[in-house]
């Protein structure tokens, strides 16, 4: 029992459904999970399309499991299910599946040429899927007709209308309907519908109309009782209505596709003219019909169905379930099927003239049809209205009222029996419809035609004149023959000119009747010529002449009686061979060649089974060869050589007939004159020889001779078959392909259809015979080596290999196919990687411009292909790099092929290294290429890892001939280097990148071909072994490639490459004595990698990468422990290690969804270290510029100046030549500096930094007037000029300042637990910096405290974000001091180059006095010092550290207010200049807090809180040692005063009106404040003399004032603007709130 479930476990499962339902299974799953991914991702109307699909899939697959289904149904099924299978793979981005018949294929099983013709195939029958059959079939459902003013029976017909040819094209679609507008048949409800057919695209592009005419069926006037009695029924029109099919197509957008539409119906004003209503209609003629009063009238739907019948009764079972009727177009359809049998005639009532008749009033004329038989009875149901209402015996038209002239244009279809047909006739019966009481018809006259004539034609195809005879009601008609022997129309008339005097009907000479006629059938003839052809028996003597005319006989009516008339030509060849035999020759040609037109194709297989079944002619084999060859060989002496061209086209059915005859005749004869007939085929071989043969170049009609015949050529291969061996038949096609002239020898046209023929051979039955293979193939390679070689067709070219392939890999099991290989790689390999070098060429300068090509690559191809130039100038032209894929993968499948001996025999045939190392290049160079140019699409990942797993196995067979011929004292770098390169370029290729695949792909591909990049990195360290002493020639070049390698996310490869890394570091330590050469070319590589890989998701994988790389352990590290250069080695690597982390922040940063500021701050970090660090200056002038460039983006441009400004240090004033870089031409090292000087000019300007843009102006003019160059001296002096008008004139605005703190580690590494003072833009205020810091980093949280963070938060997994405004502390040696100097100017040096800034924090210093806590209410003042000044390269300066200081509260007074009064100077300066331009409201507001309010630094407050604080004379006595600072407020007390008295007058001068009763009551406090200000004063006075002994009198406050005090003295602490959340503008204010409990007085 173990066994047996040991059986089972290693049992192989094959399913036994079919491959496609689990293909369709397996497939539904994976959709099924990507289908709801796609819901997620909110991609709605895919998500809604694919469930479409799913459903529709689900419903195949039941009904292919169910099984009921014919093999046409079946495969129908699978075509479906595999349209939506691509379809949906294609949108969801999933892999091509190639198909063949519907199902996958195996890769291994077919050559790689023959898997990409299938997947091109493939994706063009995707493409084709929404393309319009040939076919089309259009549905019309009636669903109501809502009548307005009939109360009639009516019968409306429906037909297709051409209005440019003004002819209908269809037959009448009739509907009977009553007098309420529903059927008239019950059973007919809902099921009025019906199906027009055959519809071409041609007939869809016509000017079409739908086109309903409706005929009532009732009284002769609709509105007078009086005309007529009730109980006589007459056929009287009614209206019409139309609609344009262009309509319908704009409105069906998708086939199958159900609409529906409204017809009005129009009534016709005059009868005259209702046989054109519908173009009147069209032509909108409005004066010749009536519109309805209502828009109703037809309600019906339409939808348009695409493919053969069958196809679409299967698909559309509810339309086909319906009663639905055929109705078919008028003739033949586009194509005609051998199988369609019709015989209709249609006939159409065109117009009459008839005569009064002595009557007051025109007639109302009736027409009654009858079709009648030679014995004179009435055929049957032989008259059909239209289509879905049943035949009739008779046909009575409409009546024109009061009309004898009538037109009526009614067409009916007469479907007479094909037995019936001859001797039959139509009776045309006139009458005249009385519309008196009795309402009686009356006869009185009668019409006739025969339907076919005597000479067994039938009525031809046009309009006919008939003669009216006279009659009545007497006259009897049983007697037919009493009419028929009369003349029925003129034509008849002049053949029987003896008519004798007495006939029993008398003819109205003035009467005359048209009616017109159309055949349709496939049984009669209208062709004279053809019927005399049929019967030669009964005019031997016009044979000659018969068979002359043969080719004007319509080709319809040949294909009829297609196998009667080659039975004729067949026996008159048999009844006199050189009498007939030519003509009979050149009719067959013309008959064959008939066959060839796509209307006659489908009757090939007609002519197939004659030949086979129902041929006779033993004898004709010799005529026809005989005729044949004579054709040929007078093919160099005629001109005109329409009818040997002719032949040579005929050649494949010429042979079938020569094979079969010769069958016939063999088998007849038991074999006899078998030698003659073998001479006579190899005479006519040497002939088709010799037609090849002859220079066509002087002769246009011999070129297309010899066309002719190639084209004609193959097709004969399996027909000589039948009669000769395999061997045979292939001697006869190598002379013959042998005998055409040299490609040099003929012109282009003739060389694509040689070409055309040794395809068509390749892809014969012939060319699957081993044995004819080896006598073919030579002369087939022969041929393509010569086009490749000189580059002509290469298009046709490919599709040769890639039938020769399919047929190799087919026959692979042959011992025969390894001799073919071993033929094809002598022929064709070099000049197969030739012709893709040169395709490849042709992309270069794309390619380039794209910057996906390495130098080497382009070198490569450049010089092979220059070196071969002149052998193709031109042909390349037509081919690109788009139809390269076919070259590929015949070159693929070439050496796919090849075994381990064929590449020992290629490698050993070489006659010199020189020529092994150019074939060793090219191949390299080849397949780099193939793996840097897109030749197969991403989702082909089929033919990509085919590709892939190739060039491994092909690398592992020529690596051991590099090693033997190229290394050592033959070492030859180049060789090394395409190896190497292509090793890289192999391993880091997309599609081996398994870590990005799903688990089941991944796992797909690893069973089929393991993890191709470990092979080719084992091949690699293989071959770096092998160099030996050689290894210096790529270090450091290959470090930057061997490190792309490294990077690759496989384990494997990475410990593979780590010894070479090591290799690479020893042996440059060992030649320079250190790696500094490695760790350049090290960190160009990585700054490459990271520009390139920008938006990358996985790029964090890239650290973690060079984390194993160089540390901890194990890694190079370990390796380099152990060598002498150990601590150089170390550092290299923590170098490289610091610059990873830097480029990976910045690669973070330059996201196009991140915002600017970090872009910038990433970009400066990244800048500093290549600067500091690593001392790489072209990597630090890079970064420079790309920097600029940010700055620009976000219009900052006094930092974009400053930026530029690093570059411009770096210049000298020399004349020493600099290369082109960047953006920068090769110029002089002064002409960049100059020109990098206007550029930092210009951003300076722009924003507005004059000050700093004047130094570079004099900078400038020195050297303009050191090389006196007096032109740009001016241009800059003025420019100069102009700086100093614009600080004079133009107004700043001052921005405010910010201090960031970042923690955690969630932050970039730039930013990380480190703190900022960003520079803020114009008018931003602290909320709208915090909402924009906030946005920029959205999973920050922010903190509401000024406190340090602790180690928790520093070292957390998340973001906190630190944000409060500072004060800029200017050095005061830089602010211009004179009182001279205007505020604007002094203001500038207060804000700008500023590196310190400040911000406080109050707090209780000591026990808090109860009394008066002032006292105790100090500021810790912190200061930051930046590592650099502000503005400068970034909005942003890193903290370097920062000193904290106490503050006690008389130096804060102090502070204060100097603020103030500073604030007082610049605002009434500006209203001196008037900057304000009238709005006076900033003033008032400010003067108004001074003076009158209790904050903003009032003098006033200080005055209420002299007593309990600082001018207290306790307070004095207590702290002597402030008395200088008492005496320095009290001075700025009064120097605030003179200012706001300056401030009064200037508002004196501009206040408003309205505003004078604010002013007058700022100026009384200013009064009264002035006056307590000199008091104190006084006071003070005092309490300095009395010193301690003045004390006593301080408590003279008043008790009220200490609630006032208290609020006054809390906004003496911190700076007005110093801090920003407890800034007093913010009503939110962090600092104060979040202080301690001690500073909020609890």
């Amino acid at each position: 029992s173990r066994l047996h479930i040991h059986a089972l476990l290693c049992e192989t499962v094959v399913p036994l459904e079919d491959p496609i339902i689990t293909e369709t299974t397996s497939t539904l799953q994976e959709w099924g999970v990507l289908w709801k991914q796609l819901y997620v991702k909110h991609k709605v109307d895919l998500f809604h399309k694919l469930r479409h699909v799913m459903n529709e899939l689900i419903d195949l697959r039941r009904q292919l499991i169910q099984g009921h289904l014919a093999q046409d149904q079946t495969r129908e099924i699978k075509r479906h299910i595999t349209v939506r299978l691509d379809w949906g793979n294609e949108h969801l981005g999933l892999d091509l599946v190639p198909r063949k018949e519907f199902e996958m294929v195996d890769p291994d099983q077919i050559s790689i040429s023959e898997l990409h013709k299938l997947g091109d195939s493939t994706r063009q029958r995707h493409g084709d899927g929404c393309r319009v059959p040939v076919s089309h079939h259009l549905f019309i459902n009636l669903k109501s007709f809502t009548y307005n003013s009939i109360s009639e029976d009516a019968d409306v017909f429906f037909s297709l209308y051409d209005t440019r040819e003004a002819k209908q094209i269809s037959e009448k679609f009739m509907v009977k309907l009553n007098k309420n507008g529903g059927p008239k048949n019950p059973e007919k409800v809902d099921r009025l519908c019906a199906l027009f057919t055959d519809l071409s695209s041609k007939d869809l592009k016509r000017d079409l109309y739908i086109v309903a005419h409706v005929i009532r069926t009732g009284r002769m006037l609709l509105n007078d009782s009086k005309k007529g009695p009730p109980h006589v029924q007459y056929r009287r029109p009614y209206g019409c209505a139309v609609l344009a099919m262009s309509d319908v197509f704009h409105t069906i957008t998708d086939l199958k596709e159900e609409k529906d539409f409204v017809l009005k119906v129009y009534t016709c004003n005059n009868e005259n003219e209702w046989h054109q209503i519908q173009e009147n209609i069209i032509r909108k003629s409005n004066t010749k019909y009536s519109a309805p009063s209502t828009n109703y009238g037809f309600i019906f739907s339409l939808q348009l169905l695409g493919g053969e019948l069958e196809q679409i009764r299967r698909e559309n079972q509810a339309v086909f379930n319906r009663v639905l009727v055929f109705t078919r177009k008028l003739g033949f359809p586009e194509v005609i099927l051998p199988g369609d049998t019709r015989n209709d005639l249609y006939l159409t009532l065109e117009r009459g003239e008839f005569e009064r008749g002595g009557k007051s009033v025109q007639k109302n004329i009736e027409v009654t049809l009858f079709v009648l038989y030679a014995d004179g009875d009435t055929l049957k149901d032989c008259i059909s209205l239209g289509s879905g209402e049943p035949s009739s015996s008779e046909y009575r038209s409409f009546v024109l009222y009061h009309n004898n002239g009538p037109r009526w244009s009614e067409m009916v279809k007469l479907p007479i029996p094909i037995d019936r047909f001859r001797g039959s006739h139509l009776r045309f019966e006139f009458r005249h419809c009385s519309t008196k009481d009795k309402g009686e018809k009356k006869l009185f006259g009668f019409a006739f035609t025969p339907l076919m004539r005597e000479d067994g034609t039938t009525l031809s195809d046009e309009s006919h004149e008939l003669y009216v005879y006279k009659c009545d009601e007497t006259a009897t008609f049983s007697n037919q023959g009493l009419y028929l022997s009369l003349p029925c129309c003129k034509e008849d008339f002049n053949s029987c000119p003896n008519l004798p005097a007495n006939l029993p009907f008398q003819r109205s000479p003035k009467e005359t009747f048209w009616v017109s006629t159309i055949l349709c059938s496939t049984k009669l003839t209208q062709n004279v010529d053809l019927l005399a052809l049929l019967n030669w028996k009964a005019h031997p003597d016009r044979v000659l002449d018969i068979l002359g005319r043969l080719r004007q006989i319509s080709g319809e009516e040949i294909v009829k009686f297609l196998r009667d008339v080659l039975d004729t030509l067949f026996c008159l060849l048999d009844d006199n061979t050189d009498k007939y035999g030519p003509l009979v020759f050149q009719s067959l040609v013309f008959i064959i060649n008939l066959l060839r037109d796509s209307r006659f194709y489908h009757f090939r297989p007609v002519m197939d089974s004659y030949i086979q079944n129902h041929f006779a002619g033993a004898l004709a084999y010799k005529e026809l060869i005989r005729c044949l060859k004579w054709y040929m060989d007078r093919s160099a002496e005629v001109i005109r050589q329409d009818h040997i061209q002719e032949a040579m086209r005929a050649l494949e059915y010429l042979f079938k007939f020569i094979v079969q005859s010769r069958i016939l005749y063999a088998r007849a004869t038991c074999g006899m004159e078998e030698e003659q007939f073998r001479a006579s085929v190899q005479e006519l071989f040497q002939s088709i020889r010799f037609v090849l043969s002859l220079d066509g170049r002087s002769s246009e009609n011999l070129v297309f001779t010899q066309a002719a015949l190639l084209n004609s050529f193959p097709d004969i291969f399996d027909e000589l078959l039948q009669m000769f061996t395999v061997q045979e038949v292939a001697e006869y096609v190598r002379g013959t392909l042998g005998s055409m002239p040299s490609t040099v020898d003929i012109g282009q046209s003739m060389d694509v259809v040689k070409l055309q023929s040794i395809a068509r051979t390749v892809e014969s039955r012939l060319f699957f015979f081993p044995e004819s293979r080896s006598i073919l193939l030579p002369v087939v390679l022969h041929h393509i080596h010569l086009h490749l070689r000189q580059q002509r067709e290469l298009l046709i070219c490919s599709g040769i290999l890639t039938s020769i392939f399919s047929i190799i890999k087919t026959s692979s099991m042959e011992s025969s196919v390894q001799e073919e290989v071993e033929m094809m790689v002598e022929s064709l390999l070099d000049v197969l990687l030739q012709t893709l070098l040169s395709i490849m060429s042709k992309t270069h300068s794309v390619e380039t411009a794209r910057g996906q090509r390495c130098p080497q690559c382009t070198a490569e191809i450049t010089v092979s292909f220059l070196s071969r130039r002149a052998s193709f100038p031109r042909r390349l032209s037509r081919f690109t790099v788009s139809n390269a894929g076919e070259y590929v993968s015949c070159l693929l499948s070439l050496l796919r092929q090849m075994t381990e001996l064929h590449f020992h025999h290629l490698l050993n045939n070489f006659h010199s290294k020189e020529e092994l190392k150019e074939f060793l290049l090219k191949i390299f160079c080849v397949f780099r290429n193939l793996m840097k140019l897109t030749i197969f699409p991403r989702d082909w990942s089929v033919m990509r890892l085919l590709t892939s797993h190739i060039i491994v196995v092909t690398t592992q067979f020529l690596s051991p001939a590099l090693h033997k011929n190229f290394s050592e004292a033959d070492f030859d770098f180049k060789v090394w280097n395409s190896f190497f390169s292509l090793t890289v370029l192999y391993i880091n290729q997309p599609s081996l990148q398994l870590e990005a695949l799903g688990p089941a792909k991944r796992k797909k591909v690893l069973d089929k071909h393991g993890d191709m990049r470990v092979t080719m990195a084992y091949e690699l360290f293989s071959m770096w072994q092998k160099l030996g002493d050689n290894k210096p020639h790529f270090i450091p070049g290959m470090m930057g490639p061997f490190l792309g390698v490294t990077l690759v996310p496989q384990i494997e490869v990475r410990n593979i490459m780590i010894p070479i890394f090591h290799d690479m570091m020893d042996w440059e330590q060992r030649k320079n004595g250190n790696f500094k050469q490695v760790e350049a070319e090290l960190m160009d590589k990585l700054d490459s990698m990271v520009s390139d890989g920008k938006g990358d998701d996985n790029h964090r994988e890239l650290f973690s990468l060079l984390t194993q790389l160089f540390g901890p352990y194990p890694s190079l590290l370990e390796k380099i422990e152990q060598e002498t250069w150990r601590e150089t080695g170390i550092s290299f690597v923590t170098s490289v290690t610091r610059l990873v982390e830097r480029l990976l922040d910045y690669r973070d940063c330059m996201k196009g969804d991140e915002m600017e500021n970090k872009k910038i701050g990433g970009s400066v970090n990244l800048m500093n270290f290549y600067k500091s660090e690593v001392n790489k200056e072209d990597m630090y002038i890079r970064y420079i510029h790309k920097l600029c460039d940010l700055h620009l983006q976000a219009e900052d441009f006094t930092e974009a100046a400053f930026t530029l400004l690093l570059y411009w240090e770096l210049l000298q004033w020399e004349d020493r030549p600099l290369r082109d870089f960047l953006h920068y031409p090769c110029q002089s090292e002064w002409q960049r500096k100059e020109n990098l000087s206007r550029k930092i000019l210009h951003y300076f300007n722009k924003g507005k930094c004059w000050e700093y843009g004047i130094s570079l102006c004099r900078e400038l003019a020195f050297q303009y007037e050191t090389l006196y160059d007096y032109q740009s001296l001016s241009w800059i002096r003025k420019m100069e000029a102009a700086y100093y008008d614009n600080i004079i004139e133009q107004q700043r605005i001052e921005p405010e300042f910010f201090r960031m703190g970042f923690y955690g580690r969630k932050f970039p590494f730039f930013l990380r637990n480190k703190e900022f003072v960003c520079r803020g833009y114009d008018y931003e205020r602290l909320e709208d910096f915090q909402q924009r810091m906030l946005g920029e980093f959205p999973q920050a949280i922010a903190m509401q405290h000024p406190n340090q963070p602790d180690d928790t938060i520093l070292q957390s997994d998340a973001q906190y974000l630190q944000i409060y405004a500072v004060t800029p502390v200017s050095d005061i040696s830089d602010v211009p001091q004179l009182e001279r100097v205007p505020e604007r100017i002094k203001s500038f040096y207060r804000i700008n180059n500023v590196s310190r800034f400040h911000y406080d924090r109050p707090f209780h210093k000591g026990p808090k006095d109860r009394e008066n806590e002032f006292r105790s209410l100090w500021i810790e003042r912190t200061t930051l010092i930046l590592s650099r000044p502000l503005p400068g390269i970034s909005r942003w300066a890193e903290v370097e550290r920062r000193e904290v200081m106490e503050v006690s509260p008389l130096e804060n007074a102090i502070y204060v207010v100097e603020n103030k009064t500073q604030e007082l100077r610049t605002l009434i300066s500006q209203y001196q200049h008037r900057q304000h331009h009238g709005n006076i409201n900033p003033l008032s507001m400010c003067l108004n807090g001074v003076i009158d309010a209790a904050v903003n630094g009032g003098i006033a407050r200080y005055q209420e809180v002299r007593v309990a604080a600082f001018f207290d004379k306790d307070y004095i006595s207590s702290h002597p040692e402030d008395a200088e600072r008492i005496t320095h407020l009290k001075d700025l007390m009064q120097e605030q005063v003179h200012i706001l008295g300056v401030g009064l007058a200037v508002h004196e001068k501009l206040v408003h009106p309205e505003m004078r009763p604010l002013h007058k009551k700022l100026v009384d406090q200013f009064h009264m404040m002035r006056t307590g200000l000199h008091h104190v004063s006084s006071e003070r006075g005092g309490a300095a003399a009395g010193g301690a002994g003045g004390a006593g009198g301080s408590r003279c406050g008043d008790a009220r004032d200490v609630v006032r005090l208290k609020s006054a003295f809390l906004v003496l602490q911190p700076s007005p603007s110093s801090s920003s959340l407890s800034s007093i503008r913010s009503n939110s204010s962090q600092i104060i709130n979040s202080a301690p409990s001690s500073a909020r007085g609890e």
